[in-house]
């Protein structure tokens, strides 16, 4: 018997004692009214950002730029080609 009630005391203060060293629970912070405002403006900024560069990208992948410059320059060939024999037939025509 004082075996059981040695072992009873001792379990008693363990479990007293092992309530001592709990952690308080941390209380969540609540966001207020602005915070979750400038959060969603904040990831809707990110988004934006975010799929212009994907736009961005992809138009550099196109070339776009070279192309223009290919096509000005074919332009301007042609048009040159073009304005070289109008200016020969206005020059044949005014002086036969």
């Amino acid at each position: 018997m004082n075996n059981l009630l040695v072992v009873t005391v001792l379990v008693a203060l363990l479990a007293l004692s092992s309530e001592s060293f709990r952690l308080p629970r941390q209380a969540e912070e609540e966001e207020g009214t602005v915070s979750k405002i400038s959060g969603t403006v904040k990831s809707y900024y990110d988004s934006a950002v975010d799929t212009v560069s994907g736009y961005v990208d992809s138009i550099k992948g196109l070339k776009l730029e070279e192309k223009a410059k290919n096509l000005y320059t074919e332009t301007t060939t042609v048009v040159s080609t073009y304005a070289g024999i109008v200016q020969d037939q206005i020059y044949h025509f005014f002086h036969q």
